[in-house]
């Protein structure tokens, strides 16, 4: 009798595995989940709890010290070990504390292309305590200058080849009593200091740790620009413990200690700064710097540096699969991709042509408390579901009226949650375990992101602005973004910022920009329809010089449709919804339009153009 009761609970043990299997085909992978989250969350308490804070900073000095000679940064023709990395930082850290009278909770701006001095100036802020604002270097004038003084920055550190850029504001800067260093050995601009000569001179010792004394895991670590309806970035307040969460990206990607990561997305981004260099840093990788993504020489820099770890965006994965095929695609040593926004066409093509790399594809906005990761690696998928992640991260997909531009709420005032495999707003409860720091000096943008008595009265959740669709296995899917933010070539533009830019212009009186979806493309790319002033004819060639010189590339609009009234709704607002639906076909729109040739200016849009745009034979 026992015996049989033995026998018939092997049995059960033995089939159990299978019987777990069919009903849910990821149980390994969501097991692995769990204890690589539960492992994630032990450390980040055991961190918040040491006195200094253990911070990425503090995990890079012990690699330093585990492994000093091992490659840190390869750049170009140079390479840097680790001991190298934390010399060079500890002169620059010296240099700036001596000349600028830097201390700790100072904010200092970066203002530099990828190169080894962002790595080192990032790392000598944080031995002296300070935050670092990281600024887009594509930005300029009126943009530069907002995003300059919305952080408070002390100083600002500009890279060599960017002084024109900051000499046109530096009048400003001046009236705000701001220093400016430049990475050269002289400088004969009055109001800019060279920093090269500076630390020469400094000694490369280390750093008292007491400089840094007082930082917690609530404070403010670095600041990073996100584009919003405003016209001007936003500076999204990212905070020590928000820095540790980023960098254990890997850690659930799956990254390894002798991995080499490939790294081209700018450092001013969250991407390229977080999951990247400050994600290598902990996992105490070698890193390959690049100044930007090059699809002609991406495989050959993986061969040449054994890289075995890339990050992407969606359009890079594209820009890949464009180029023309080679015998030797598929020889190399890359075994996994981590980034966000590729489409499932371009994802299965991608692992077609290439082989079998491992895709993790994740979700997440820069100033955000909710993210999500396709740790089973489902193509198409933007994240999964998972109970741990849930409990710890309430969320949920609600209604939202696209016209209204709000979300639809029942009869009680509150919010209606969308049932699985229908389309729904992102919307993340924000706590004490979950919270939402908002934008620095900008409370109107940072209460906007706040939605409030969603399901109960007094609750707050975070406005994720992302319309997504979570399916009946518990995949997650992107579906569309809302309100005056598109994105395009990776970068999100703020239609307002550009519609503003656009009415400097002599001849144009009201624009309303919004963005259009092109075949073959990830995204959309910048339209505008514009109203002309009384009696003037449309300048192509003025239009197309001032966006030239106030918008970076990905910003300036490709398309224009001159209308002789820019629509509003019944409350003032700009019409996009129908504009962007008919997009930029000759053949549906009656009113003049526009194309922007790069080597032309603006021209007419004709039949011809838009075919060849379509079929890609025109690349934008």
């Amino acid at each position: 009798m026992y015996a049989y009761i033995l026998y018939t609970l092997l049995a059960g043990l033995a089939i159990l595995p299978l019987l777990l299997y069919i009903r849910n085909p990821y149980v390994l992978q969501d097991l692995s989940y769990a204890v690589t989250a539960v492992q994630i969350g032990f450390r980040l308490a055991k961190y918040g709890r040491r006195k200094p804070l253990y911070s990425v900073l503090d995990s890079f000095l012990d690699k330093v010290a585990r492994h000093p000679h091992k490659p840190f940064i390869i750049f170009e023709k140079s390479s840097y070990t680790y001991r190298e990395a934390d010399q060079e930082s500890n002169r620059l850290a010296r240099a700036l504390s001596t000349h600028a009278k830097l201390k700790e909770g100072d904010t200092v701006a970066l203002f530099l292309g990828n190169e080894p001095l962002y790595v080192w100036s990032w790392l000598a802020l944080a031995k002296l305590g300070c935050t670092a604002a990281l600024l887009n270097c594509n930005i300029r004038s009126k943009s530069l200058l907002h995003c300059f003084s919305c952080c408070e920055a002390k100083a600002l550190v500009v890279g060599a080849d960017l002084r024109s850029a900051v000499e046109e504001v530096l009048p400003s800067l001046r009236q705000q009593g701001v220093r400016v260093f430049i990475f050269s050995e002289e400088c004969d601009t009055e109001g800019i200091e060279s920093l090269c000569d500076k630390i020469q001179q400094a000694s490369d010792q280390p750093l008292s740790p007491h400089l840094r004394a007082n930082t917690n895991l609530k404070s403010p670590a670095v600041y990073i620009y996100t584009s919003g309806t405003t016209g001007l970035p936003k500076a999204a307040v990212i905070n020590q413990e928000r820095v540790w969460m980023a960098t254990f990206l890997q850690s659930v990607a799956g990254v390894r200690s002798d991995d080499i990561l490939y790294l081209y997305l700018p450092l001013y981004h969250s991407a390229g700064f977080l999951m990247g260099l400050c994600g290598g840093i902990e996992k105490g990788i070698t890193i390959i710097l690049r100044r930007k993504f090059s699809a002609s020489n991406f495989w050959d820099d993986c061969r040449k540096h054994n890289v075995t770890v890339f990050q992407y965006i969606g359009e890079i994965m594209r820009y890949l699969c464009s180029t023309p095929k080679k015998d030797n695609e598929r020889d190399h040593k890359v075994r996994l991709g981590i980034g966000n926004g590729i489409r499932s066409d371009t994802w299965a093509e991608f692992l077609q042509r290439f082989g079998y790399i491992r895709i993790c594809e994740c979700y997440g906005a820069t100033e955000g408390n909710i993210g999500f990761v396709n740790y089973v690696g489902k193509v198409g998928a933007i994240g999964k579901e998972h109970f741990l992640h849930k409990a710890a991260s309430p969320y949920a997909l609600i209604r939202y009226d696209t016209e209204k531009e709000e979300a639809v709420r029942d009869s009680r005032g509150f919010c209606i949650q969308v049932p699985r495999g229908e389309t729904g707003l992102l919307v993340a409860k924000i706590g004490v375990r979950t919270p939402f720091a908002g934008y620095a000096k900008n409370n109107q943008q940072t209460e906007k992101k706040r939605l409030r008595d969603v399901f109960v009265k007094g609750d707050i959740y975070f406005n994720s602005g992302d319309l997504l669709k979570i399916d009946h296995e518990g995949f997650v899917y992107f579906q569309d973004r809302i309100g005056d933010t598109f994105r395009w070539k990776g970068e999100n533009v703020a239609t307002t910022e550009v519609a503003d830019h656009l009415i400097m212009v002599d001849c144009i009186e009201e624009a309303n920009v919004y963005g259009v979806k092109v075949p073959g493309h990830e995204g959309r790319t910048g339209m505008a329809a514009i109203k002309l002033k009384e009696g003037v004819d449309f300048d192509g060639q003025a239009t197309y010089q001032h966006v030239k010189n106030y918008l970076p590339s990905y910003a300036r609009p490709r398309f224009i449709r001159i209308q002789s009234s820019v629509e509003v709704t019944g409350t003032f607002k700009q019409m996009k919804g129908r504009l962007a639906e008919e997009g930029f076909d000759p053949a549906v729109i009656t009113e003049r339009l526009l194309y922007l040739d790069d080597a032309k200016g603006y021209i007419p849009m004709t039949q011809e153009i838009f075919s060849a745009i379509t079929e890609g034979r025109i690349r934008l």
